[in-house]
């Protein structure tokens, strides 16, 4: 977008006396204010100054290799955790689904209209990603993000809420004015100047997403190891194990580095001595998360942001370092930007000589305009809300549970982790009084209603809106939740007596039907692990805290031939149901639990009560004595010490299992064999699968990821032409979703073995 001689003026200015004087002799030049924050504290002492200093010219070359980087991450999000290669299990037309939006009256849109709305959110991320009429692609990403997101409560996170954040940043920003297609368009866009405060909005929000979410980790739960206390496991954190206990590395590494490094990230990332070692750390970091957490691309959007703090310029250092050869095809590192009418132009230093052709070169100078003050407000208000909304839970108090607020944007990542033992749904018919009960997650593809109080109402009217047609009048819905946060006693998060379809619930009143969390119990968690230390690999406990006068019904399950309940705080009545016995417990008094029969626990103590079940799974400690005899068994017939032959029912330790064997369609082999077999393949597999060279795990990656895409596009493709020319028969869509489902057999194969809980064989 320059000329010949008006570059050369440039390369002149920029190569001046005076400025290779300041690069060589800093500390001559430029005051200690303005290395350290890049600018001196006179622009800040008035709003003029302030103005100027928020739209001063600064180079376009980061934020545009940012708008690379975040619109193609973006388009390869919508395809997996947004959700567009399994749409249409997420949106079943016409089938009873309960949905839980922000907003009552949002719903989502017929089948092929859903697809249409991610293909337009698709197109929006490819705009972005290429500079590709920038300004409507942004447009077309956010409305539609943001339907997409305010649709599902139950799919909210953090990083979920950063990249709406950092979409609408984006729509108001001139990130199009390097290595992009609009560029190559309007040469006045090309190589533009940009205003400083495109990067101090993002650096801003991204300094905000750490630094809050390490001030969320002061949290007692987390600084005592106890938020992420299973990660310490984990075999990224196996060469910790050479030098520490794992109980260190809980503390120490998982926990204590963490929160050490949210809080100081964006400081050290900011400055120039501190920002090369931040780096390191900062990548490791996010690199450890992609492999720790199923969190989508939110990793690689972070290591993306981490150069926004770096010198504008380092794009065109950088790619000037690649061979001549390359140059046409990489982001261009001459000349220098020109001049842009979003930003503020100051006046040029007087003095004469070199100094005056300068000054005949450099921009016209220009005073701050209605937009660009306007821009400054918008800016310091943006980041003002920003570190607002994080503690505004003051406000919104309906959101509020044990935990505050909406998840997602109030950084406090990774902080809780819920178990949840025991959930049961009873409704009551309002006409007929009988009382039944229903599969928790009846009607619904999502778990986290359980603990949100603002869901469990959506869900409770949801159901007394279903339940009609299956010949249930006026029904009245209670929820029985039991869930321990950060290891603590299970215990009740929803008060059980009260009918939620008709409960009074207000988005800015504190919830009436939440039962506090008992945080005077913590302590008990040191207890907890003494007590399991003290137990054999094959007894399970279980710590349960209860309120005064409510019970806890429970039923032993036949496989549990030793369960025993022991009373640790307060005093219990238990009510043996078939029996119809009652007998009391006091502190440290336990009992004996029948197996296959039902019991309740009443807390009949002034205070809360807590107790313990301990239990074993004798029908599992049985099958793996078998497993144990059978594979003893096999490495005698594998090593010739076995004389005798086998019976044909043991056969298969020999030959091994064919297809119809495994389907069970075979009654000569044993049960227990065939299950033993089918696990031992199973672990063959995953032993394979861990053991994999890099090369195939990659090979396995890339496939899933391939058929994983592809299926989101052909689907896409099927609902473009339904709304295009209307649905074909059924027969050929039929085949045409076949075509889209078709997977390579090992990919089929590996989703069946991702995890093994028990033996769901039996």
């Amino acid at each position: 977008g320059l000329t010949t001689r008006g570059a050369a003026r440039f390369q002149r200015a920029f190569s001046s006396k005076e400025n290779k004087q300041a690069i060589l002799a800093p500390s001559e030049q430029t005051s200690t204010v303005k290395r350290l924050f890049g600018f001196e504290k006179e622009d800040i002492s008035s709003w003029h100054r302030l103005v100027c200093l928020l739209n001063r010219p600064t180079d376009p070359a980061s934020l545009g290799i940012f708008r690379f980087l975040f619109g193609m991450l973006m388009a390869l999000d919508i395809t997996q955790e947004r959700g567009l290669s399994h749409l249409d299990y997420k949106y079943l037309d016409g089938a009873p689904v309960c949905r839980f939006p922000l907003f009552n009256f949002l719903k989502p849109l017929p089948m092929d209209w859903m697809f249409f709305v991610y293909f337009v959110m698709f197109l929006g991320a490819v705009g972005i990603m290429l500079g590709c009429f920038y300004r409507l692609a942004c447009l077309m990403f956010i409305s539609t993000y943001w339907y997409v997101f305010f649709l599902d409560k139950t799919t909210w996170n953090n990083h979920s809420y950063l990249y709406g954040l950092i979409g609408f940043q984006l729509t108001l920003m001139d990130a199009n004015r390097y290595w992009s297609l609009d560029g190559l368009r309007d040469p006045r866009k090309r190589n533009a100047h940009v205003p400083l405060w495109n990067y101090t909005m993002l650096r801003t929000q991204i300094f905000i997403v750490y630094f809050i979410a390490g001030v969320k980790k002061l949290d007692a739960d987390w600084v005592e190891g106890y938020s992420m206390k299973y990660l310490a496991h984990h075999w990224l954190f196996d060469p910790f194990k050479l030098i520490l206990p794992v109980e260190l590395i809980n503390l120490m590494v998982v926990h204590g580095g963490g929160l050490i490094l949210d809080l100081t990230a964006g400081y050290l990332l900011f400055f120039d001595a501190t920002r090369p070692v931040a780096a390191a750390f900062v990548s490791y970091f996010h690199c450890m998360n992609s492999q720790l957490f199923s969190i989508g691309m939110f990793s690689y959007t972070m290591l993306a942001t981490s150069p926004l703090f770096c010198y504008p310029d380092w794009p065109r250092c950088f790619f000037g370092r690649f061979p001549e050869f390359l140059q046409p095809i990489l982001p261009f590192i001459s000349p220098p930007p020109i001049p842009s009418s979003s930003c503020v132009y100051p006046n040029p230093p007087s003095g004469s000589g070199e100094q005056q052709e300068e000054a005949h070169a450099a921009p016209k100078p220009t005073t701050p305009s209605f937009k660009h003050k306007f821009r400054a407000i918008f800016t310091i208000l943006y980041i003002t809300e920003q570190f607002f909304l994080p503690y505004s839970h003051f406000i919104t108090q309906g959101y509020n549970n044990w935990t505050n607020g909406l998840y997602g944007y109030s950084w406090d990542m990774m902080v809780h982790s819920r178990s949840h033992q025991h959930v049961k749904i009873t409704y009551t018919d309002g006409v007929t009084g009988d009382v039944g009960y229903l599969n928790p997650g009846v009607f619904t593809q999502s778990r986290r209603w359980k603990d949100h109080g603002d869901m469990l109402k959506q869900y409770a009217t949801c159901l007394s809106e279903n339940l009609p047609r299956f010949n249930i009048s006026d029904p009245e819905i209670y929820f029985d939740i039991w869930v321990s946060i950060n290891d603590r006693f299970q215990q009740r998060i929803f008060d059980p007596r009260v009918d939620i379809v008709k409960a009074d619930w207000s988005p800015f009143q504190p919830n009436s039907w939440l039962m506090p969390l008992l945080v005077d119990l913590s302590p008990w968690r040191t207890k907890f692990e003494e007590i399991e230390g003290s137990l054999d690999n094959q007894t399970e406990v279980v710590f349960i805290a209860d309120f005064p006068g409510l019970y806890l019904e429970n039923y032993v399950s036949e496989d549990l031939g030793n369960t025993s309940v022991q009373v640790l705080v307060g005093q219990v009545n238990v009510e043996m149901v078939d029996e119809k016995k009652n007998y009391s417990l006091q502190p440290g008094e336990k009992m004996q639990i029948p197996a296959g029969a039902y019991h309740k626990v009443y807390t009949v103590s002034e205070g809360p009560s807590c107790y313990m079940y301990i239990y074993v799974n004798t029908t599992e400690a049985e099958l793996q004595k078998n497993f144990t005899k059978l594979s003893e068994l096999q490495e005698k017939v594998r090593n010739g010490t076995e004389t005798e032959p086998l019976p044909p029912e043991l056969q298969p330790l020999i030959t091994g299992l064919d297809d119809q064997d495994s389907t069970g369609d075979n009654s000569v082999i044993d049960p227990v064999v065939r299950v033993f077999l089918k696990r031992q393949k199973r672990m063959q597999e995953v032993k394979k699968r861990r053991e994999a060279s890099l090369i195939e795990r990659f090979q396995r990656f890339a496939s899933k990821k391939y058929y994983s895409i592809r299926r989101g596009f052909l689907m896409t493709a099927i609902a473009l032409r339904n709304l295009a020319v209307g649905l074909p028969s059924l027969e050929q869509l039929t085949r045409e979703v076949a075509y889209a489902n078709m997977k390579e057999t090992e990919t089929s194969q590996d989703e069946h073995l991702k995890d093994e809980v028990g033996h769901g064989e039996l």
